[in-house]
Formats: C-alpha cells, sequence, structure tokens
C-alpha cells in the first residue's frame, strides 16, 4: 500500500485538482493574497475534501514535503525557485501536462528537460505530440467521479460546456460553434461564455444534471487535450457529437456511443438526428456511459497515481540509500 505523502501544488485546473486529490495523500495547494491565477489555493465552490489545505506561499520554505506536483510552464521555470529551498527543488518531482503542444504540433520541445522529472500526460496523444527529449514520460487518463445515470434528454437542444470560448478561438472551435449554432439549437455554458452569447458559468456540482436536460452534447474543439466537460457529460448518459481531433479520436466510436467527425456538415446532420430520435440519443447515451466507466473511473486513475507518486518517490528514496550505502563503504 502506498504510504500517505505530502504533496505540495498549485491550484491550475480546479476540477482535475478535485479528481487528483481523491488519491489518499495530502495536498498542500498554494495561494496568494486575492487568489491570482495559479494561486487560488483551497478556494471556490468545489467540494475539497479534508486532505486538501491551503498553503500562503511565503510558507512553502517552511514545511516539509516528500512531493512536488507541477502544472504550469511558469511554476516549473519561475516560480519553484521564487518559492522553494534548493534542498525542496531535489525532491521528488513530477509535471503535469495538461495540453497540447503549441505553438507547433509536432516540433515544440517541452519545457521540461530533466530525467529526473517524471513527466506526467493526461493523454497518450499529448505525449505522442510533444518532443519530451530526455525527460521520462507516464501516461494517466483522466479519472471522474460517477455522478450516476442522470440523462432525460427533454431539451431539443444540444449543450457545448467550454469555458473562455470568445477568447480562444478557433483552436477551442469558437468559429464551429458559431457557424452551427446558427443550424441546430445549441447552448453555450461555462466561465465568461456570456462573451459569446453564452449563458455563463454553471457550477461544478450543478453541472451533470444540468447538462442531463439536453438532447446531446458538442465538443467543438479542435487542438487541445480530451476535456474533462465532455468525460463528465458521459457519465451521465449524453450523447457527445464531437470534432473528431486529438484524443478524441480513441473515446467516440462513431455511431456507437455518439458520433465524430471532421466534417461540419455532417456533424449538423447527426445533431438533426439526435434532435428527432431522443431513444437514438438515449441509446448512445448509455455506450457513452459505460465507455466513460470503464476508460475513466476514479477508481483507476488513482491507482494510477498512486503507482506514480510510489515511483517518484521510491526512486528518491533508492538513490539516497544506494548514496548513503557507498559513503559507508568508502569510509571503512
Amino acid at each position: 500500500m502506498t504510504r500517505r505523502l505530502r504533496i505540495l501544488t498549485w491550484h491550475t485546473h480546479g476540477s482535475y485538482l478535485l479528481y487528483l486529490a481523491q488519491a489518499p495523500h495530502d495536498f498542500y495547494v498554494l495561494s496568494k493574497p486575492g487568489r491570482p491565477a495559479g494561486y487560488a489555493g483551497r478556494s471556490g465552490h468545489l467540494p475539497w475534501g479534508d486532505n486538501v489545505h491551503d498553503l500562503p506561499a511565503d510558507e512553502a520554505r517552511r514545511q516539509a514535503f516528500d512531493c512536488i506536483v507541477f502544472q504550469d510552464d511558469a511554476q516549473y521555470l519561475e516560480d519553484q525557485y521564487e518559492l522553494l529551498t534548493p534542498a525542496q527543488r531535489r525532491l521528488p518531482r513530477i509535471y503535469i501536462e495538461h495540453d497540447t503542444p503549441r505553438p507547433h504540433p509536432v516540433e515544440t520541445r517541452h519545457p521540461v528537460d530533466d530525467p529526473d522529472v517524471l513527466l506526467v500526460h493526461v493523454t497518450a496523444f499529448n505525449r505522442l505530440m510533444w518532443d519530451n527529449g530526455r525527460t521520462p514520460t507516464k501516461v494517466i487518463d483522466h479519472g471522474v467521479i460517477d455522478p450516476g445515470y442522470l440523462y432525460t434528454g427533454t431539451l431539443g437542444k444540444g449543450i457545448v460546456v467550454v469555458n473562455d470560448l470568445a477568447t480562444r478561438g478557433r483552436r477551442l472551435g469558437h468559429d464551429l460553434f458559431e457557424a452551427l449554432r446558427r443550424r441546430v439549437p445549441l447552448d453555450l455554458v461555462g466561465l465568461r461564455s456570456e462573451a459569446a452569447g453564452g449563458l455563463g458559468e454553471v457550477l461544478h456540482r450543478d453541472l451533470p444534471s444540468f447538462n442531463a436536460r439536453y438532447r446531446f452534447l458538442f465538443n467543438p474543439i479542435r487542438w487541445t487535450s480530451m476535456g474533462l466537460g465532455v468525460i463528465e457529460a458521459m457519465m451521465t448518459g449524453l450523447p457527445v457529437v464531437a470534432v473528431a481531433s486529438t484524443e478524441m479520436v480513441t473515446v467516440i466510436r462513431d455511431g456507437e456511443n455518439g458520433f465524430i467527425d471532421t466534417d461540419t456538415d455532417r456533424l449538423a446532420e447527426r445533431m438533426a438526428i439526435l434532435l428527432k430520435d431522443r431513444a437514438l440519443a438515449a441509446r448512445l447515451g448509455r455506450a457513452a456511459r459505460q465507455s466513460a466507466l470503464r476508460r475513466f473511473g476514479i477508481e483507476r486513475f488513482v491507482a494510477d497515481w498512486n503507482a506514480a507518486f510510489a515511483e517518484v518517490t521510491g526512486l528518491a528514496e533508492a538513490k539516497a540509500k544506494k548514496g548513503s550505502e557507498q559513503f559507508t563503504e568508502n569510509s571503512a
């Protein structure tokens, strides 16, 4: 059994951190006054467990940790040198890469270039596309808590769940959303979605039942990781219509648990079919739920993370033990 660890990290993606914190460890999440981006600590409306601790950034140097988990470039390249001691910076370290490479899809070198850091990709597609250099890598698929089967599909509309769609442009499919909602009734929710004609933010705890009323979920994203919002919707029994890009092509099987294509005309046609045939939508949604339970269950996610934590801390302990033994031999 994995021993309970003290893990330092940042609040980069709130829902991901919520699921990561289902692992049986203590997570110390850095905060700063005003809770700026990356330093929200234990805050917001998410149902944090007792193992998630708010840690003011200026107190980090005085704490003992077993592992450091970075979640964006600034934390790794800058913040650790400002906030942590040299000894802390030599602790077992993991970098979670949440995204696809930018600006170039295949020629971008990952900023982590260290054989002593474990680079965890959240999709196999991401690992494939990044140039990971000499840094060891591991893929840990997303995991989400099962809210149960909630689907009703009573609303004759599709739902799109994307934060800041208006400012994130073509990469997140703003243009596709605009084009297709002129052909098919679509609602948009997410942070600051009002700027794109959306309904605003829906609290994480309310999102499963909110989404389950819609006939389907449309994912317009061209280039990013497998979205947690899509997986959470699948768990409720909501069928997905998606752009065939990135890891999505390994999750949605066309005509079996949703519809997926690169042709927007065909996507619009499939949406129209679902709006006419609620029974088909429910059947695809049940298959989507089974797919999500098999691949993205929280138990598998926690087990994978426990293995990763055991790997990096075990390697560090083995190195320390070997160094101590060599020192003893040389001193004899």
